[in-house]
């Protein structure tokens, strides 16, 4: 049999290593080389194969020590390989085997690897818009468990919730081994804008349309928000593409604050004149000694 170097094969630069870092390591290996993640690639098939088979070793006190004894006292020395000619079986025989022995001798039970596992977590995205994002809903989703099948899970949306932020449902995610914990489902939020509000850390953005009179004249205009009404002031000769900001009136935060609303000021020109207006427009450019091209 061939001696293998079962830190090497978790990523462990040291054998001065706890129980618990052996375990993380075999944790972030089994996930980078786990067969639903490598469909169809026999390297990384025989690669998880050597994962477990080190974990099995490394993760029991006991056999770690006689693994280490025995890499220390050849492969220290300079020894490029090691094999155990006329012994059959297997390395996890060689050490878990005489492991039993041992403690058969003792009168004690066979050992085996039921150290505890916690199951992967899983994450996901879903988009919300930002009514939803604003005022909070429940979701279904799908998502595939270990066996390929879909399952139908409702996801609580927090009012106020910021994009990106991630919601975390405990249990959710890939099941443990040896009655450890599941791992859990981790959703990012992105939240989609609309026609009417754009959202930009915590303020939103809308369009606010003004007559071309509106605009020269000066006026009060009222403005839709994501939850009322209010009235804005224009003051005369606003331009096209000058923002107003309403304090208060946009995205929550926390603690009952919210970010402000920003409203886009847009002129627009009717597109049909009666003939009174058509009238007045003409009048005014004979009038108007106003040239924007100047």
């Amino acid at each position: 049999m061939v001696f293998k170097n079962y830190y090497k094969i978790l990523d462990l630069e040291t054998s001065h290593v706890s129980i618990d870092e052996i375990k993380v390591a075999y944790r972030q290996a089994a996930k980078k080389y786990h067969p639903d993640l490598n469909i169809g690639d026999k390297l990384a098939e025989e690669r998880i194969k050597d994962i477990n088979e080190a974990y099995k070793i490394l993760s029991v006190p006991a056999s770690k020590r006689r693994y280490d004894r025995i890499w220390n006292s050849h492969f220290r020395k300079g020894q490029k390989a090691f094999s155990g000619k006329g012994q059959k079986g297997t390395i996890i025989d060689m050490f878990l085997g005489d492991l039993d022995k041992d403690k058969d001798k003792n009168n004690t039970r066979n050992i085996k690897n039921d150290t505890p596992i916690k199951g992967e977590n899983i994450e996901t995205e879903i988009n919300a818009t930002i009514h939803e994002a604003f005022y909070g809903l429940k979701k279904k989703i799908a998502i595939k468990n270990e066996e390929g099948r879909e399952k139908i899970i409702t996801v609580t949306i927090p009012e106020g919730i910021r994009e990106g932020e991630k919601i975390r449902l405990i249990g959710q995610g890939r099941k443990s081994e040896n009655g450890g914990k599941n791992g859990d489902l981790l959703i990012k939020i992105n939240i989609e804008g609309d026609k009417k509000f754009k959202l930009k850390g915590s303020d939103l953005y809308t369009d606010l349309l003004l007559t071309p009179w509106e605009a020269a004249l000066g006026t009060r205009a009222n403005l839709q928000t994501i939850d009322d009404e209010t009235s804005v002031y224009i003051p005369q000769g606003i331009q096209s593409g000058e923002k107003i900001r309403i304090p208060g009136k946009g995205y929550k935060i926390e603690n009952g604050r919210r970010g402000d609303l920003v409203a886009e000021i847009k002129v627009m020109v009717p597109k049909n004149l009666t003939k009174e207006e058509k009238s007045m427009f003409e009048k005014l450019n004979k009038i108007s000694n106003f040239n924007p091209r100047n």
